[in-house]
């Protein structure tokens, strides 16, 4: 069969082109304003990528048209798709209508973490030799790959509360139909589909409701959104995981070992790659979720020191004259804190520069400018590209003072942030897209010698 995918360089349908290249299918695929890591993988695999969403694309004859939910009513594609009776589904459909039946889906859902967690967990099933198949949200350096299809019957998936297509607006995580499912956080967020977050829990709520009797759900005890999603219904399992009576992690010998519990006993302790709290709790929910299908929690623990980590999670993307340069994920409040925390952490000392591009629907509408500010306190600079904001960036940024920077202009940014730094510090670049290939302006501003050399 041939599938033709309809926004393909979005980290969710570059995995499903994978699954179905791996599945047997001849795979192409269309998308606009591309950008790495996706598109390089897809390329890598020897799928066939169009620039744009012209109707001309009929001519290629697919079988079957995958519409990923960024593709909206208007797209000239879809609605020649539309008007031609042609036959068509979302990504979550036909995963779960050709990929999953038959297997043990393991399904990491939450507002923050989702990536990191899920990535993980699939490191701790492989490294126990159990072979999962998965799809998660990012890159993981273990595997190289976004998704992989094996012959295990085992799969870990990136549980998204996003909605599915233009098609179907059910969260798209109710199409997994998981027997293992972390709820690792809830707050407010698609600002853009979601009124409040009532309407998230509500959704959360009918992924509750599909796992079967002997299903299992690890959930984080530590936040009362998810106690009221459970409240209003659970039939499976369940472990909390962040409490006492629960599964809990803390801080071990150092800050790159944490140390493990469950009901107070003591599990082990172990190296852990991944900076700040946030990140033992992500490894917490992986080690619980991993020993429902087996994984002894001393083996998951001690698998933690080989993991590798995710593209675009905290990723050292380079080093020059002593200036070090990340790049991650982070978009949302939360999110952001947490990330300058766990860094804040591991560089004890060091300065930090913040580089923001708020990008998401929902910090473009607003919705969170009132938060920022507090999200960037630990930063010691803090350089916002406000291109297209519908509100002001400085303004919002205002309390922090003298430290907060605010552009229009992206190379404006560059020169002022790479001005800024010296050796020692390290150069925390935070967006959920391409950001203009900031990371390397970045790096090759850093590379220049100074006017006058």
């Amino acid at each position: 069969m041939h599938i033709h995918i309809l926004g393909i360089c979005g980290t969710f349908m570059g995995g499903i082109a994978l699954l179905a290249r791996a599945a047997g299918h001849k795979v192409t695929g269309c998308d606009a304003n591309v950008y790495p890591p996706m598109s390089t993988q897809l390329e890598a695999q020897g799928i066939e990528l169009i620039e744009g969403y012209g109707p001309e694309q009929l001519e290629l004859g697919a079988d079957l048209w995958v519409v990923g939910n960024a593709v909206s009513r208007g797209n000239p594609l879809l609605e020649a798709i539309l008007d031609r009776g042609l036959p068509y589904t979302s990504g979550p459909q036909w995963l779960s209508e050709h990929i999953l039946p038959g297997k043990w889906v393991l399904a990491v859902a939450g507002t923050h973490g989702k990536t990191t967690t899920s990535s993980l967990l699939a490191w701790l099933l492989e490294d126990a030799g159990l072979n999962p198949g998965f799809l998660v949200g990012g890159v993981p350096q273990d595997f190289g790959v976004s998704a992989r299809l094996t012959d295990s019957p085992f799969f870990v998936i990136e549980a998204d509360e996003y909605d599915t297509a233009f098609c179907d607006k059910r969260s798209k995580f109710v199409h997994y139909r998981p027997r293992t499912a972390i709820l690792n956080n809830l707050e407010y967020d698609h600002a853009d589909i979601f009124p409040d977050l009532a309407a998230i829990e509500t959704q959360f709520h009918h992924l509750v409701r599909i796992l079967p009797r002997q299903g299992r759900i690890v959930a984080n005890g530590r936040e009362e959104s998810l106690k009221r999603v459970i409240a209003r219904g659970c039939w499976s399992e369940i472990e909390w995981f962040g409490v006492d009576q629960g599964w809990n992690a803390c801080e071990g010998d150092s800050v790159e070992r944490a140390r493990f519990a469950l009901a107070g006993q003591t599990l082990g302790e172990g190296e852990i790659t991944l900076a700040g709290e946030h990140n033992r709790m992500n490894a917490l929910a992986a080690i619980a979720a991993a020993r429902h299908v087996g994984v002894r929690p001393a083996d998951a623990i001690a698998s933690l020191a080989r993991f590798k980590g995710v593209k675009r999670r905290l990723e050292v993307r380079g080093t020059v004259g002593g200036v070090t340069v990340y790049d991650d994920f982070a978009h949302h409040p939360t999110a952001i804190a947490t990330t300058v925390a766990g860094l804040r952490r591991r560089v004890c000392g060091g300065r930090i520069l913040a580089v923001l591009e708020p990008r998401s629907n929902t910090m473009k509408l607003g919705t969170m400018k009132d938060k920022l500010a507090a999200s960037l306190a630990e930063a010691d600079q803090v350089y916002c590209y406000a291109h297209n904001l519908g509100w002001d960036a400085a303004t919002a940024l205002a309390p922090l003072g003298a430290k907060a920077h605010s552009f229009d202009d992206l190379d404006a940014l560059v020169a002022e942030a790479v001005a800024g730094a010296k050796s020692g510090d390290h150069l925390l670049v935070m967006s959920n897209g391409g950001f203009g290939g900031v990371h390397q302006k970045l790096l090759d501003a850093l590379a220049k010698p100074p006017v006058g050399d």
